[in-house]
């Protein structure tokens, strides 16, 4: 839930050159049917932080900052106008491997040019196989202040960073200026979620997470001041938490074998390095 950065999204289906918080109606709210017989909202105004909103949120936290590795699958959707104006939808998929405090990877396999993302504590590097290029810069020595490099550098964004932080909540919690629960839902992964609803100064999201196992599952965001007020979704599946991981799984062989370009934002990036260049050529 991106609560903090509202200029990410803008370079979402940029990544490969190398969020997660008023509500977002859900598909059954929709429905004009639903919409007819919905009940009144309530006359008196909840809590801006209602007690159990919070009291998920944090569960929800603190199982996520008690792992030292974690992996899942994100499927990221985003929003993006057609020449006609008509709405489009364009989905990537993100398996996502990290041991705290210092190592990532991201796999990206599609849709889009697939890419892979590294980082190992001392080094991070952008990886496109189909290119074979790659883009290698010093990282900081923690992933908290890696999301924020790496978007600096490079504008490389990783829509599920929320769930990567040391302290997801209290990272959420310094923009956060509404939440409260919506209710249940069995529509997610086929496993019973509650839905909680986020605000801040220039976002709105709301959050599906799991009953059992207090795991985000899904997360719909839409920022109030970006000029095509578009939405985004992240849908998290194959949770698991605490397995052992290779340490050679923060790096990648092939990847270091390829051609360099500078670790910058997209149509900013220096051509490939000639490794041997010719000679000079001697004037007469």
């Amino acid at each position: 839930m991106e609560l903090k950065k509202v200029t990410r999204p803008r370079a979402a289906a940029q990544a490969s050159a190398a969020a997660l918080a008023a509500c977002l109606a859900i598909g059954l709210a929709a429905h004009p049917a639903f919409a007819q017989n919905a009940p009144a909202p309530a006359a008196s105004a909840a809590p801006a932080l209602e007690p159990k909103a919070i009291e998920i949120l944090r569960a929800a936290s603190a199982k996520l900052a008690s792992s030292r590795t974690m992996a899942f699958t994100a499927i990221s959707t985003y929003e993006r106008a057609a020449r006609n104006g008509q709405p489009l939808y364009y989905s990537a998929i993100h398996e996502v491997t990290v041991e705290r405090p210092d190592k990532m990877r991201v796999v990206s396999p599609g849709d889009g040019t697939p890419d892979e993302f590294y980082y190992d504590g001392k080094t991070m590097m952008a990886y496109v196989p189909s290119s074979n290029v790659v883009a290698v810069a010093d990282a900081p020595p923690t992933l908290d202040k890696l999301l924020d490099e790496a978007w600096e550098k490079a504008a490389i964004y990783f829509p599920f960073s929320d769930v990567l932080a040391s302290d997801p909540y209290a990272e959420l919690s310094k923009t956060m200026t509404s939440a409260f629960y919506v209710g249940r839902s069995i529509a997610v992964g086929g496993v019973p979620t509650d839905m909680i609803a986020l605000a801040g100064d220039e976002v709105a999201a709301e959050v599906w997470i799991g009953v059992a196992d207090r795991l985000p599952r899904q997360v719909r965001v839409v920022y109030a001041n970006e000029p095509a007020h578009a939405r985004y979704q992240t849908v998290f599946s194959d949770w698991r938490l605490d397995m052992p991981v290779d340490p050679a799984a923060f790096t990648n062989p092939k990847a270091l074998k390829a051609e360099r370009i500078a670790f910058a934002p997209p149509g900013d990036a220096a051509p490939p390095t000639e490794v041997n260049p010719p000679p000079a050529e001697k004037k007469p």
